[in-house]
């Protein structure tokens, strides 16, 4: 690979890491850390909520860099939502709903 800055530095690879994973809440509403990380450890972070068609109310997902960046995912509905130095990520779900949550991180790692 060819290092285009002319340094002595190693080349920078990009690594992609990409979880899954369900989410219920029965009786009671609940939050939940689905994700979290050291602070620099990625660069970029896509982050996405499925709320099921058969939920009884909105899914409210909180990606942290430095403040929360929430969004909500109606029912019946997909939202997904791309930050740069990513922390954190919790789901608040409603009780009666269920669903999925995506996420793709992106690191950068020395050859």
């Amino acid at each position: 690979m060819v290092n285009p800055t002319h340094s002595s530095s190693p080349p920078v690879h990009i690594f992609q890491e990409t979880i899954t994973g369900n989410f219920s809440a029965s009786t009671y509403d609940i939050t939940q850390i689905v994700w979290s990380a050291s602070p620099g450890a990625y660069f970029e972070g896509t982050f996405e909520i499925s709320n099921s068609s058969v939920s009884y109310g909105t899914v409210c997902g909180c990606i942290t860099t430095t403040d929360c960046l929430e969004f909500i995912t109606p029912i019946g509905f997909s939202v997904g939502r791309t930050v740069t130095k990513p922390t954190e990520f919790s789901i608040t779900v409603p009780a009666a709903s269920s669903g999925t949550y995506s996420i793709t991180l992106y690191k950068r790692v020395l050859a």
